[in-house]
């Protein structure tokens, strides 16, 4: 006859994993949308991690996604690297997004530079979040921007093709955003299920 043990003796001793519970009364790092962050286990973007952000093309909705949490940190004089942009940053939209342009790092590198300069940025511990656009990356290249991340306690923000959906991904956040309408979806929220439902940008 087999023992009778408590749910909380398995918890506490690792045994059973535990799936998304309370979120934090105050997230650390909220993404400015109160819709999208209601849906994610943290309630923001994960700590430490790469989140991936795909797109129909360069430039169709990212920055209006990222713009609140790049302007909170740039206000904090936390310093924001971009990483090899496929556009050139327009100041006064940025400006007009509240972002501090005096904490907003530009790395000009070629494609097959940008990888490396994105890593070495993340992994230094000096920057709050990195963002790049990668032309060519695989799963390995994108495992080593995760733990680039991990090890700087780095926001690390990677923006690619949609057509990368049907590729797995080590990312702890997958998002698609749409431009039309504005919207996002959770492709893949580590610590949850991702949400059914498009979340609507404002």
């Amino acid at each position: 006859m087999s023992a009778v043990v408590s749910l909380d003796t398995l918890l506490q001793q690792r045994r059973v994993w535990k799936g998304a519970g309370q979120q934090s009364a105050v997230a650390r790092h909220p993404t400015g949308h109160a819709s999208l962050d209601a849906q994610l286990p943290a309630g923001g973007w994960p700590e430490a991690s790469l989140s991936e952000i795909l797109l129909t093309a360069p430039g169709s909705g990212e920055l209006h996604l990222l713009w609140p949490t790049l302007s909170r940190l740039t206000r904090a004089q936390e310093r924001v690297v971009l990483v090899a942009p496929p556009l050139i940053p327009y100041a006064h939209a940025w400006l007009q997004a509240g972002v501090d342009l005096r904490w907003l790092v530009l790395v000009k590198a070629q494609a097959q530079e940008a990888l490396w300069a994105a890593e070495q940025c993340l992994r230094s511990g000096s920057c709050a979040a990195v963002l790049c656009w990668p032309q060519r990356i695989d799963d390995r290249g994108l495992r080593r921007l995760q733990l680039a991340a991990a090890t700087g306690q780095t926001l690390g923000f990677v923006c690619r093709s949609m057509h990368e959906a049907a590729n797995p991904s080590p990312a702890a956040l997958r998002l698609a955003v749409d431009a039309w309408p504005r919207q996002v979806r959770v492709l893949k929220s580590r610590g949850a299920l991702p949400v059914a439902r498009p979340i609507a940008l404002g």
